[in-house]
C-alpha cells in the first residue's frame, strides 16, 4: 500500500514553522477510480494539484514538510474522522450533521468541485474506517508529532497549511473596481493563530504583488481548529492560493509562471520564519 504521506525533514531544525500540504496527494487507488462515475479530470478537480511542489523548498529553510500522498477525493485530511456522510457511507446514523457533511464534503467526500458526485452508490462503513485507519490517523499522528517537536524545541509551533483554490472560487467575494483576491488566509477569525503571523503572511504576499483577503470564503476547517491553540503556543493558518496563478486548471498542467509562484511562496515562508525566530532551541538558552 502507498504510504499515507511524505515527510521531508531539514538537515537541522531551525524554526518552529511546520509546512503541510494535505490536499495535493496524487495516488488514486485503482478500485476507487473504478467505483467513481467521474473521468480522470473530474476526479482530480478537488485536488490541490502541485501544491506540495510549490512548498518544496521548506526543508532547505529549516522547516519540515508534510505532504499527503492520497487525494482529497478519496479521503479529506482537513476533516474530523467523525464527519462521516450517511449519504455516501453505509451504516452511518444521522447523528452528526455539519454544513460540510450536508454539502457532501465530509471526511469521505461525496462530491468534487461544482457538486459533482464521485460514486454510483455508497461505500461500506468498513471501507471508510479502513481509509481513516490507514491514512488519516498516520498523517495526523505525524503532524501532531511535528508540532510537539517544534514546541518542545522553540516554545511554540507554527503550522502553515497550504491549499489551492479554483480561480472561480472567489467569484462571490470579488468586488467591482477592486483587485480580485489571489490569496486567502484563514485563521478562524483570529482564533487559530497570533495576529503577527497573519500580518507576516499578508505583508509577504502583498509585497509580492498579490491581492490578499482574510477568512472569506475560507476561514479554515479541521486542521486550523484542531491545531490552532495560540494560548498554548500552537498556531495554525490555512493558506489558499489561486490555482490560476500557477497552472492550467483544465489541462491540470503547470503553466509558465509555476517557478515564479514557487519562488514567491518560498520567500513568504522565509518571511514568517524570520518573524518567528527559532534558531536557538530552548534547551540551549
Amino acid at each position: 500500500m502507498q504510504p499515507a504521506f511524505r515527510l521531508v525533514c531539514p538537515d537541522e531544525l531551525l524554526t518552529p514553522v511546520v509546512v503541510a500540504s494535505p490536499h495535493s496527494g496524487r495516488h488514486y487507488p485503482t478500485a476507487f477510480l473504478q467505483a467513481s462515475v467521474l473521468d480522470d479530470a473530474g476526479v482530480r478537480s478537488s485536488e490541490d494539484a502541485y501544491m506540495d511542489l510549490l512548498v518544496a523548498q521548506a526543508p532547505s529553510l529549516g522547516a519540515p514538510l508534510l505532504a499527503a500522498e492520497y487525494p482529497r477525493a478519496w479521503l479529506d485530511l482537513n476533516r474530523s474522522p467523525d464527519e462521516l456522510d450517511p449519504a455516501v457511507v453505509e451504516g452511518v446514523a444521522r447523528v452528526m450533521q455539519t454544513p460540510r457533511i450536508s454539502s457532501g464534503l465530509g471526511v469521505i467526500p461525496r462530491v468534487v468541485a461544482n457538486g459533482r458526485a464521485i460514486y454510483r452508490g455508497k461505500i461500506t462503513r468498513a471501507e471508510a474506517e479502513a481509509r481513516i485507519a490507514q491514512v488519516w490517523r498516520p498523517y495526523h499522528a505525524a503532524l501532531e508529532g511535528l508540532m510537539h517537536t517544534a514546541h518542545a524545541a522553540f516554545g511554540e509551533a507554527v503550522l502553515l497549511d497550504f491549499h489551492s483554490m479554483p480561480h472561480e472560487a472567489l467569484d462571490s467575494v470579488a468586488r467591482p473596481g477592486r483587485p480580485r483576491p489571489q490569496v486567502v488566509l484563514g485563521d478562524r477569525f483570529g482564533a487559530s493563530a497570533a495576529g503577527e503571523i497573519l500580518d507576516a503572511l499578508e505583508d509577504g504576499f502583498l509585497g509580492e504583488g498579490l491581492s490578499v483577503i482574510r477568512n472569506a470564503p475560507f476561514a479554515g476547517a479541521f486542521v486550523t481548529q484542531h491545531y490552532g491553540r495560540p494560548s498554548r503556543g500552537w498556531h495554525a493558518v490555512q493558506i489558499e492560493i489561486d490555482r490560476g496563478l500557477y497552472m492550467d486548471e483544465r489541462a491540470l498542467r503547470r503553466n509558465a509562471d509555476f517557478d515564479s509562484v514557487q519562488d514567491i511562496i518560498t520567500r513568504v515562508i522565509t518571511r514568517v520564519i524570520i518573524a518567528r525566530p527559532g534558531r536557538v532551541p530552548l534547551a540551549a538558552q
